[in-house]
């Protein structure tokens, strides 16, 4: 096995932080304390070709494989998560189901706009009554005269409703036989009438990431809107989840290192009892197990990225990994909160930013809990 990156995947990981240190960490805290979406940001990444990095240059990607996207992930958390989400959330899920399961009329009409960056794409699964238990959805769908009329709800839908989002790909059942939904997937278009973007959620984190509730009154939408065959929505949904898992594995890898980073810094700045905090075992030891960990599960991302990239069988170890990085990024932050003191409570150190981020890595792309009842299925349980 090759643990090194390539040329190409060494400068794009040079690029991207470069990048975050740059132009996101200079206004990251300001756009948390305002809870404003980072659009001149997004903006810039486009410009760079980081929202499109694993798809193909001919439909308006970067090229790139997972493993680079990962990285990429990975150096953005390691600053700020309301920016890496929104990359994350992007690419993972809101361009994803129109790049593997849409038409060729669909992907040409969305995917150059989406991989380009010059517009967002939104993956709308979760409802009220439908998080874990994504298979039951509520949201409908009836065909009637050549359309798709769509009524129900979404929540917890992150891009979905900036400036510059073009749509949001939604599960709904399509009918019911012996009791049993047939869900499939749709494209619903933003501005079309009767599909309303709610106002933003008020957050414990990820304060610069746009996320609200959507409903469909009649949403009409041409019946050319189904995305992929009818009746294969949960199964494609739930691929579209693997990957996704190993982007909030990436946040969560990138988040943990933040912290260490953080951390170290002011360790070896603060001065107690005449030396450097950094110089006491119990400081060195708390590093130092931060250090191994994060070590640990940025491999077992890699590799979930390199299987993927490869055609394998991927998502146990996405989810695995998943499991593992969200729990080590609460703890890094929750480390270096304590590292820092009073200060680590203060607004003002980022630090106090990452603990109020990293819990919702143990949430998203469904919880540890999930991730649990996944590995254990997957190992014959």
């Amino acid at each position: 096995m090759d643990f090194d990156l390539s040329d190409e995947q060494r400068l794009l990981r040079e690029t991207v932080r470069e990048f975050a240190l740059s132009e996101v960490a200079p206004v990251a805290g300001e756009l948390d304390r305002t809870k404003s979406f980072p659009y001149e940001i997004v903006s810039r990444m486009a410009d760079l070709g980081l929202m499109g990095i694993p798809y193909p240059e001919e439909v308006g990607g970067s090229g790139g494989d997972t493993l680079s996207y990962a990285i990429a992930v990975e150096e953005l958390a390691r600053i700020d998560s309301s920016v890496a989400i929104t990359l994350a959330a992007h690419t993972s899920l809101g361009t994803a189901p129109i790049y593997y399961f849409g038409s060729e009329e669909q992907k040409a009409e969305w995917l150059p706009d989406l991989c380009s960056g010059r517009k967002l794409g939104a993956f709308g699964l979760t409802e009220p009554e439908a998080g874990s238990d994504a298979g039951n959805t509520r949201t409908s769908a009836e065909l009637v005269g050549g359309e798709w009329v769509v009524n129900g709800s979404k929540q917890f839908i992150t891009n979905s409703g900036t400036d510059i989002s073009a749509l949001v790909t939604i599960t709904a059942v399509t009918d019911r036989k012996d009791g049993q939904a047939e869900i499939s997937n749709l494209i619903i278009p933003n501005g079309t009438p009767g599909y309303e973007v709610g106002e933003p959620y008020r957050k414990m984190g990820w304060h610069a990431s746009d996320t609200h509730p959507l409903t469909f009154d009649d949403v009409h939408v041409p019946e050319g809107n189904l995305l992929g065959p009818r009746g294969q929505g949960f199964r494609q949904f739930l691929e579209i989840l693997d990957g996704g898992r190993i982007s909030v594995s990436a946040m969560g890898v990138g988040l943990a290192q933040g912290a260490l980073d953080e951390s170290i810094a002011y360790a070896r700045e603060r001065q107690a009892f005449g030396r450097p905090i950094a110089s006491f075992q119990a400081i060195q030891a708390k590093i130092a197990d931060l250090s191994a960990e994060i070590e640990a599960a940025r491999l077992l991302t890699w590799r979930a990225a390199i299987e993927k990239d490869r055609g394998l069988d991927f998502g146990l170890t996405a989810a695995q990994a998943k499991l593992i990085t969200g729990r080590l990024a609460v703890r890094a932050s929750e480390e270096a909160v304590q590292i820092h003191g009073g200060y680590g409570y203060i607004e003002e150190y980022p630090v106090c930013r990452f603990y109020r981020d990293a819990k919702v890595l143990t949430i998203g792309e469904g919880t540890d809990e999930v991730q649990q009842m996944v590995i254990a299925r997957a190992l014959g349980c």
